[in-house]
């Protein structure tokens, strides 16, 4: 009895069930037509990367060859975005990307970009065509003095650095009169240098400019992270130890 009476109860609510409307089923299940998704994936899918290049990370181009052998030029690297929302600002030994602060690449036209262009750089998903960004390596922040006499060691605050990342067959200092030099950061600034000290035209030689060679912590993009592209370059980018020295605070 005890099994019919399972049977009987289950049958019983089956018959009081209310039955579906004819059609309603058939209608929960269905589905936007494709023409209509597509666009839609589209438009949220550009609208992730935008931001996520306006506020984490963006592809840079690198243009010429003044940081090799650290980045070789028409590498594409990240560039570190989101920290500088929250205050952190640029530490001696880093990689960054910053806007042009005086015209320093008058004599350097960029190519306006194609169509093509425009679009995957407004997204980042490739970098940005058309735009004036360098990328250098902060020596010296707001205080420290750093000062180059005859072929070097670069000092900062009186104190040596190593650079074992310095360009092969280059002097850490170059002998012309750009190249010798003692300055100090001011506040709100920060001293930058290629690694191919011999053919990179930074700070040193744009001590007559309206920011005395040195870039506004407004200009500064953002740290460049890693070598993201061509795979066969691929490598991170951290800050040097010679730069962890406690001695070099001024």
């Amino acid at each position: 009895m005890g099994d019919m009476a399972v049977d009987a109860r289950s049958g019983a609510q089956d018959e009081t069930a209310a039955p579906a409307p004819q059609g309603q089923g058939k209608a929960a299940r269905r589905k936007r037509p494709m023409w209509v998704e597509i666009p839609i994936l589209v438009a949220v899918a550009l609208g992730l990367a935008f931001l996520i290049k306006t506020f984490l990370l963006q592809a840079f181009l690198i243009p010429s060859g003044s940081m090799q052998n650290t980045m070789q030029k028409d590498d594409r690297v990240l560039v570190d975005k989101l920290t500088p929302w929250f205050g952190s600002e640029p530490e001696r030994g880093e990689v960054v990307v910053f806007r042009d602060p005086a015209d320093w690449l008058a004599n350097s036209p960029v190519p306006p970009p194609n169509a093509f262009q425009n679009v995957l750089g407004f997204i980042g998903l490739m970098p940005a065509a058309g735009e004036k960004h360098l990328i250098k390596r902060v020596i010296g922040v707001a205080g420290d003095t750093v000062e180059c006499v005859g072929t070097g060691p670069l000092k900062v605050n009186g104190h040596p650095l190593d650079e074992p990342y310095v360009y092969p067959g280059n002097t850490p200092c170059s002998q012309d009169p750009a190249g010798q030099f003692k300055v100090t950061v001011p506040q709100g600034s920060v001293w930058v240098m290629g690694d191919h000290r011999q053919a990179s035209l930074d700070s040193r030689y744009h001590q007559t400019d309206p920011h005395a060679g040195m870039v506004p912590l407004t200009d500064v993009v953002g740290r460049a992270v890693v070598v993201a592209w061509p795979v066969t370059h691929w490598s991170t980018l951290p800050v040097p130890t010679t730069f962890e020295q406690p001695s070099l605070a001024p």
